[in-house]
Formats: C-alpha cells, sequence, structure tokens
C-alpha cells in the first residue's frame, strides 16, 4: 500500500464533459493516479461519503499498483448506453457504439410528471427498438426512481410494446425489488430486475441475491473495489445462485473504463453484452477512444488506452486548482478509511 505521499505524487484532478446530460451531470470529475503497474482513476460520485470512496480507491491502487487480472477472452461484447434523450436523437446515440445489438435505455428522468415521464420513455424506447430491429435487445434503468407499484406500471407499459432483456434497479431497495418481481410474477408480466446500486452499495452484495432481489447482477469495479473482486463475485453468483453479471461503467473516463473491460475479459461464462461502451458519451477524455466494432470492445484496444495517457491529454482537461485540492484531500481521506474500517477490500 503507498503512502499518501506516494499515492498523490503525479496525481491529476480532470473535468470532463459530456455530451448530453446523463445522471443529472454535464461534465465528470475524476482524480488520475499512476502506479508501478500504470494508470488508474479514483471517482467516486461527490455526493458519496469517505466509506464509499475507499472502495474505489482499492480499487485504483489494484490497477495501478498491482495490475489488472489476466483475460480469458480476446473481446468483451457491450451495450449502447442512450440517456434520457428525444425520440429523434436515438439514432444518432446508437451510431456510436457501431453493430451493439444490445441497448440500455435510462427512464424515469427525474423532474417531469409520472405520466409525461412515461409517454417520453415509451418514445424513446419505440425508436430504440426501431432502429435495432426485431433482434435487438432492449434493457431499461430507473437509477431506483420508482415505487414497486410504479415500477410495475411502467413496466407493463414498455413490456406491452416488445420484450425487455431486463429491468435495471427499477426501485431503490433491496424491499422494492423483492415486491416488484412478485407483482411481476402475479401479473404474468415476463421482465426480470437487474440490481446495479443494490449489489455495488450492499455491505455483502450476496444478500441481495438470497434476498429474491435479482435475476441479474450489474457488478461495477470501482464501488466493489477492483477487478479481482468483481471476477470472484461473479464467480460465486453463477455458481450458488445461478445469476448471470454485466460488468458496467460508472460513467467512467476512458482509464476506469479500460480497467472495466479487463474485468469483463476474466469473467468466465459471461452471457450477457456488458455496459462499458460510455466513452461516447463523453465529449472529452483522458486517453484515445476504445473503438467498438462489431459491437465489441477488443482487450488490445483497451491496453492502449491504458498506454495512450499522456501529459498533453491531461493538461487539456485539469481541473481547477480549488478542485486539485478537492480531489487530492479527499483521496488522502480514503486512503486512511482503508485501513481504520474493517472488511475493507485491499488492492491484492
Amino acid at each position: 500500500m503507498p503512502s499518501a505521499a506516494e499515492l498523490l505524487d503525479g496525481a491529476l484532478a480532470v473535468v470532463l464533459p459530456l455530451r448530453t446530460r446523463f445522471r443529472g451531470l454535464v461534465e465528470r470529475e475524476a482524480l488520475l493516479l499512476r502506479g508501478p503497474a500504470g494508470w488508474a482513476e479514483l471517482a467516486p460520485f461527490v455526493e458519496y461519503d469517505d466509506d464509499e470512496a475507499a472502495w474505489w480507491l482499492a480499487a485504483a491502487l489494484e490497477a495501478a499498483w498491482v495490475g489488472l487480472p489476466a483475460p480469458v477472452r480476446e473481446v468483451v461484447p457491450v451495450n449502447a448506453t442512450v440517456p434520457a434523450v428525444r425520440a429523434d436523437e436515438v439514432a444518432g446515440v446508437l451510431a456510436r457504439t457501431p453493430g451493439a445489438r444490445t441497448a440500455k435505455v435510462k427512464v424515469a428522468e427525474p423532474g417531469l410528471p409520472p405520466q409525461e415521464s412515461l409517454a417520453r420513455d415509451l418514445d424513446r424506447l419505440a425508436a430504440v427498438r426501431a432502429e435495432l430491429g426485431p433482434a435487438g435487445l432492449v434493457r431499461v434503468d430507473a437509477n431506483g426512481a420508482w415505487s414497486a407499484e410504479e415500477a410495475q406500471r411502467a413496466l407493463t407499459a414498455m413490456r406491452a410494446q416488445g420484450p425487455l432483456e431486463y429491468a435495471e434497479q427499477p426501485c431503490a431497495d433491496v424491499a422494492g425489488l423483492v415486491d416488484l418481481r412478485a407483482r411481476l410474477a402475479a401479473a404474468g408480466v415476463d421482465v426480470p430486475v437487474a440490481a446495479d446500486e443494490s449489489v455495488r452499495r450492499a455491505e455483502d452484495p450476496l444478500a441481495v441475491v438470497r434476498a429474491g432481489a435479482a435475476d441479474v447482477a450489474v457488478l461495477k469495479v470501482p464501488p466493489l473495489g477492483g477487478a479481482r473482486a468483481v471476477v470472484a463475485l461473479a464467480q460465486r453468483l453463477e455458481r450458488e445462485h445461478g445469476v448471470p453479471v454485466v460488468v458496467s461503467s460508472a460513467l467512467d473516463t476512458g482509464v476506469g473504463l479500460a480497467a472495466g473491460v479487463r474485468a469483463a475479459a476474466a469473467v468466465p461464462g459471461l452471457r450477457h453484452a456488458c455496459g462499458l461502451a460510455t466513452g461516447s458519451l463523453l465529449a472529452r477524455d483522458v486517453t484515445t477512444t476504445m473503438p467498438v466494432r462489431d459491437g465489441a470492445v477488443a482487450v488490445a484496444d483497451a491496453d492502449r488506452a491504458l498506454a495512450a495517457v499522456s501529459p498533453e491529454r491531461l493538461a487539456a482537461v485539469a481541473a481547477p486548482p480549488e478542485r486539485q485540492r478537492w480531489w487530492r484531500e479527499r483521496c488522502a481521506r480514503a486512503l486512511s478509511r482503508l485501513a481504520a474500517v474493517p472488511g475493507r477490500p485491499g488492492p491484492g
């Protein structure tokens, strides 16, 4: 484990503008770190506390001070990600992920009356289905915005339009997900439920599945403490519970996305396209774009992206001095939490 001085030597906070508002954000901040094994990022969302940020730092320490796990496949299938855009913008968004036959569509955008929100969601979904064709797979992501009753109503309407691969985090908590799955089963509405926040923010991610809250688990490298933790959890979920996983990004920079690709490439028996083509959501990045070819990202391109970070690229997106201080102080606090909090993952 590096000291705070070693960790922050050469660290740089960056601010990356987004093409479209996503998760309520118009720009993404991150702290780039460099260790003996290469580049890593620390980018917990600003509202997360130091305990949660420590998990993200553990992932960064693994990537930069230990290295990423060996892949078992050369390419990782990816989904297109469609923010809460107008229906007439969908074709342009999908074109940024060439060959992808799966699309994750953001729904339940906050700030709108429920009926208007659902109407926009249905229009967006119809546009996605038209672009993908009958062989395409559509999944929706509500980021926990609905109650179980609201989710049942919305998903019933969406399923009437066509099949859904799954609904990601339709309710905010485990109890809501369990309730929703029971409601959908009783009503004969075939929509599998995927858990994202409920898994990555749980003290025991397996408890979410044991509670009967999910058909699919969405795993993200930073909040779970690193690529090796993701691979180990994926193997347990599949082996012990028959629950498949999707490795996804947390609106990462290219450095974080590359680590996600390497994690997904190390998961045996990957069944679903992964949410690792979100680089197209960024108007600027800290490295080269990992190209999507035939709906997949190559591990070799992820490795090239990690090697392509340069002082010139970083300088172009460097955060102002007050944000540099904020991120460095946050990083130092997260480092102290790694040793102070029982059960905190380590980089090894």
